[in-house]
């Protein structure tokens, strides 16, 4: 039989016998849940100079019998207190139950064999040498969790073998309540002593277990961004949104606060696919819900795959998700390479937030509440028209609608609701007359600085470099090596970049640029590594910098920007939807029939997408030739 030593990062299935590589402790406990092991870790560390020792004992490293024989020799005759929690009963860890009592009995060792859950058990009960009220208090430890909780376990657990040291009684931790960093269970006007006035607040709802196991320094840090990007952040724990508790509360909350956006990082849906809207905590607020990601898999794994995210994360925290509305955002926290501790002697995991995907949560939900604070007459929006391929005849292209009419009535719509709208075409023709006045894709088929510039939006060199700097060194090695400098580009002439975008008050039309030129459009259009060129940046540098959109709307089924190189969703700071769109409100009318596209354009580019039914059918008859040839058949 070979014994293999226990590898950080890399959990056993009980196939091979390993060896914890410790040293024996006073105290050992065994937990097979990671976030229990690490807020015991992370509170013997806080503990005084000359507490017990402790070892810390995953179950999942401990399946083989072997395994167990091998701990049970070295470590656990030495201790003088073992404490076992069990999810399941005596029956999840068979052997181990029956090694670890028959070793304790034989050497004196006090034992408490816990439930891993909230239900009693008297069969672990019975298998334990201390008396019921002793087990009842280390039991509750471990129910209530939380920082404090886990250091007066170790407290109490020390006078347990006679090394007396002052602790409390576990403190009740509510189900559903408010966090904030450095305060014990704060009430709402706790947290409003720490709200700079005039700021709209954003909840972060999370799950109770992260408060539990001490795993809060994602939290922490969407709370520092959200501050920077000048939010209130209300952190909201609960065990599920389901629970009456828990959604009592958050209604509670939203009628206090009056959210302008909410950032959810829970699970599932309260809604069923298939069947009619179930009611959610987050009605009342009447706001966009952003679906915040804690991803179960590692960094390095996500930035080297083009997944994005693995299969399990999807279905819990992206499909299901989507049934209740929920926008995705993105994925902010990945679980940390396993550390070893060294006082505890266990591989530790937790969540390691990464600044920058915080940094773009933030800035999307600033941009969100951006929109909903602004008066409909102040807003600036862009309607943005697909072009495929790249013709003229083309224009306003989308599947089963009629575009051009339906950019029409939107404009219409958009002004009886008291926007900003001048001048705008009152037909079909004449917003296709607008639109063919200035520059469109057909420009590319030429050299730059050729054909026709006519009227539309300038964006000046120096201002292009300038957004252009600001992307990240992979993203702008990219497009130099595939298009070269910018001034070769066929949108560039005359010390700017001409953009097919015309402006109507606070409302853009605009079409979406190819891309690239001197490609094949149609082979293209949906090429996984085909970068765009400058002047396809330099029209969303326009939106976002000069023109300044509140909102963009891509108008139909289906535009490009869903479509450029980078992750599945999730995406990093590197993928081109997020080059290009930046942190901007994304609405995107879509045929109903197309749910897989309309996925790809929801998830990669963070839109709302809204529905439209595909349009009614009617025979065609014949026409022209083919009629006359009826007739003559007919007759």
């Amino acid at each position: 039989m070979h014994l293999l030593a226990a590898k950080p990062g890399v959990l056993s299935d009980g196939s091979e016998a390993v060896d914890l590589g410790q040293t024996p402790g006073d105290i050992v406990f065994f937990s097979a849940a990671d976030t229990e092991l690490a807020c015991l870790a992370q509170a013997q560390a806080a503990l005084p100079v000359g507490a017990p020792s402790l070892r810390l004992a995953n179950l999942l490293f401990l399946g083989h019998n072997l395994s167990v024989d091998k701990y049970v020799e070295d470590i656990l005759q030495h201790a003088r207190l073992v404490v076992v929690r069990l999810l399941g009963g005596a029956h999840y860890w068979p052997y181990g139950i029956e090694q670890v009592s028959d070793c304790c009995s034989r050497n004196g060792i006090a034992l408490a064999v816990l439930p891993g859950d909230d239900q009693p058990d008297p069969e672990l009960t019975a298998l334990s040498t201390l008396d019921p009220p002793t087990l009842h208090r280390l039991w509750q430890y471990c129910v209530q969790g939380g920082p404090a909780n886990a250091r007066n376990l170790l407290l109490y657990a020390a006078t347990l073998i006679g090394r007396a040291h002052e602790w409390r009684e576990p403190a009740t931790l509510l189900r559903a309540g408010l966090y904030w960093p450095g305060l014990p269970q704060p009430a709402l006007d706790d947290l409003r002593r720490h709200w700079p006035a005039g700021r709209a607040v954003v909840p972060i709802v999370f799950y109770r277990a992260l408060l539990q196991s001490g795993d809060l320094a994602v939290i922490d840090a969407l709370c520092d961004a959200l501050a920077a990007a000048a939010l209130n952040a209300l952190p909201v724990y609960v065990t599920s949104l389901k629970e009456p508790v828990a959604a009592e509360l958050l209604r509670d909350l939203c009628t206090r606060t009056s959210p302008a956006v909410v950032l959810n990082a829970t699970a599932f849906a309260l809604s069923q696919p298939a069947a009619t809207r179930s009611e959610t905590p987050f009605d009342e607020a009447d706001c966009p819900v952003l679906q915040v990601v804690f991803a179960s898999g590692t960094e390095e794994t996500w930035r080297a795959g083009s997944n994005g995210l693995n299969a399990r994360d999807i279905a819990m925290h992206v499909a299901l998700p989507e049934v209740d509305g929920r926008i995705l955002s993105r994925a902010v926290a990945f679980k940390a390479e396993a550390r070893r501790d060294p006082l505890t002697q266990c591989p530790i995991v937790g969540y390691r937030p990464l600044p920058d995907r915080v940094a773009f949560v933030a800035a999307l939900a600033a941009a969100w509440a951006r929109l909903r604070a602004t008066t409909p007459a102040g807003r600036r929006i862009a309607v943005i028209l697909a072009n495929y391929p790249n013709r003229d005849g083309r224009i306003g292209n989308g599947v089963g609608l009629d575009t051009p009419a339906g950019t029409v009535e939107v404009l219409r719509a958009l002004r009886q609701a008291g926007y900003c709208v001048d001048t705008a075409p009152t037909d079909s023709a004449a917003l296709m007359r607008l639109l063919l006045s200035g520059r469109t894709n057909k420009t590319l088929l030429r050299a730059a600085g050729e054909g026709r510039v006519g009227v539309g939006e300038l964006l000046a060199l120096a201002d292009y470099r300038a957004f252009f700097a600001s992307l990240p060194q992979r993203v702008q090695a990219q497009v130099r090596e595939r298009w070269g400098d910018p001034e070769r580009d066929p949108l560039f002439a005359h010390g700017a970049f001409h953009l097919p975008a015309h402006r109507l008050g606070n409302v853009v039309i605009a079409i979406q640029p190819a891309r690239g030129y001197n490609i094949d459009p149609a082979a293209t259009y949906h090429s996984p590594d085909l970068v765009p060129p400058h002047g396809y940046l330099a029209f969303y540098a326009w939106l976002r910098r000069s023109f300044d959109a509140h909102a963009v709307i891509h108008m139909g089924k289906h535009g490009n920007l869903e479509w450029l190189p980078g992750k599945a969703l999730a995406l990093s700071e590197e993928c081109w939807p997020e080059a290009a769109l930046g942190a901007l409100p994304h609405l995107y009318p879509f045929i109903v029939n197309d749910p897989g596209e309309g996925a790809q354009a929801k998830r990669r580019s963070a839109a709302v997408i809204v529905d439209h039914l595909t349009p009614p059918l009617t025979r065609a008859e014949s026409y022209g030739p083919l009629r006359d040839l009826e007739q003559l058949v007919d007759e």
